[in-house]
């Protein structure tokens, strides 16, 4: 460990550093945690795989990817050609849930029946399995309840709403993404939130908050958070009906 220096690091990194930017850095990166780890314990006093080796590098543009979406118009033809393909259930009732709600793939796999309200058609996902750390309130449309009537058939005894092919198990972090792909539908299942963005845009007079609040972002800067602390829990119920009979049509 002791006999590693900057030379040699820069010999790897160089020649993948521009062709392969993600992976590079990526390497950089666990180069600099082993030698972190060398310093830790007593092997060598420097790490010359840290910041300064990047600097050296050249400068690495990357161009801003957005998640590939489709239009909002095509949304239910491929919620249809889901439906006939022959995916599994669980698989096909979790990628239509997650449409319906505009949640996130994460969420959707990961949902359990006590987080499930069907009295009062309410979905709360727990903090701990929320990006921004606070728990949020979904509210179900009729559509959304059907869906979980017919996943209710899928229980395995381990309380998850959508299981996995193994007793126990969620289903898998690809699931969703692979059936897109094996359909030759261009869009990842977190570009489903654009479609619906841009369907309440587009084609509803609700309010910029009511938006931006069933897509669990920000409603504007820290003192404007700090005032509007509601979640429009209601007008989102209103607006997740219109998205749902938008499909439905």
């Amino acid at each position: 460990m002791d006999e590693i220096t900057s030379g040699d690091v820069l010999t790897v990194l160089t020649s993948i550093w521009t062709a392969k930017p993600e992976t590079a850095s990526r390497v950089r990166q666990r180069i600099e945690t082993v030698l972190d780890w060398a310093v830790a314990q007593g092997c060598r006093t420097d790490n010359p795989a840290g910041p300064a080796v990047a600097k050296v590098l050249p400068k690495l543009f990357r161009a801003k990817e957005h998640h590939a979406a489709l239009p909002y118009a095509d949304v239910a033809a491929a919620l249809q050609q889901v439906w006939e393909s022959a995916a599994n259930p669980a698989t096909k009732l979790s990628l239509e849930f997650l449409v319906l709600t505009a949640e996130r793939s994460s969420e959707v796999r990961l949902a359990r029946w006590e987080e499930i309200d069907e009295k009062t058609a309410t979905w709360t996902v727990p903090a701990a399995r929320m990006k921004t750390r606070r728990a949020h309130r979904v509210p179900l449309s009729g559509r959304a309840l059907k869906v979980l009537e017919e996943a209710r058939s899928l229980e395995q005894g381990g309380g998850l709403v959508f299981p996995g092919g193994r007793a126990g198990q969620p289903l898998s972090d690809m699931v969703h993404t692979s059936l897109l792909r094996r359909l030759a539908i261009p869009a990842v299942p977190h570009g489903f939130r654009s479609s619906f963005k841009d369907w309440c845009i587009e084609c509803t007079d609700a309010p910029w908050a009511v938006g931006q609040a069933a897509l669990t972002h920000t409603l504007g800067n820290s003192a404007e958070t700090a005032y509007a602390r509601s979640d429009l829990f209601e007008r989102r119920r209103v607006l997740m009906e219109a998205w749902a009979a938008y499909l439905a049509e």
